[in-house]
């Protein structure tokens, strides 16, 4: 069973997707001009466009994700005893995935 991973690095993962994904089109768009020449300029500029789009995108997650760090509940794991930051009442340890809650009446013990 594939557990689920805490709120921030769900975060930081859709922004590193959105930053391959940028940086993908851009490749791509450079390639049209590479097959097509002076007729893939249109192609490469619609590309470039999307890219760009995206990185900002991936850049403004990122910065979502780090202004919800700094202000996150430090906690210790009750199962792997390290440190992890959590997002909200619950959320899973960074480390071992298990969940972890600061309210009682959602604790499963």
């Amino acid at each position: 069973m594939r557990h689920k991973a805490s709120k921030i690095s769900q975060l930081r993962t859709w922004g590193f997707l959105l930053t391959l994904a940028g940086m993908g089109m851009m490749v791509l768009g450079t390639a049209a001009v590479l097959l097509w020449g002076n007729g893939g300029k249109f192609i490469l500029f619609i590309f470039f466009l999307l890219g760009m789009i995206t990185m900002l995108g991936s850049m403004a997650i990122y910065f979502w994700a780090g202004m919800l760090s700094t202000g996150s509940n430090v906690i210790e794991c009750p199962t792997c005893g390290k440190t992890t930051k959590m997002i909200g009442t619950t959320d899973r340890c960074m480390f071992c995935k298990t969940a972890i809650t600061l309210d009682p009446a959602q604790a499963r013990e």
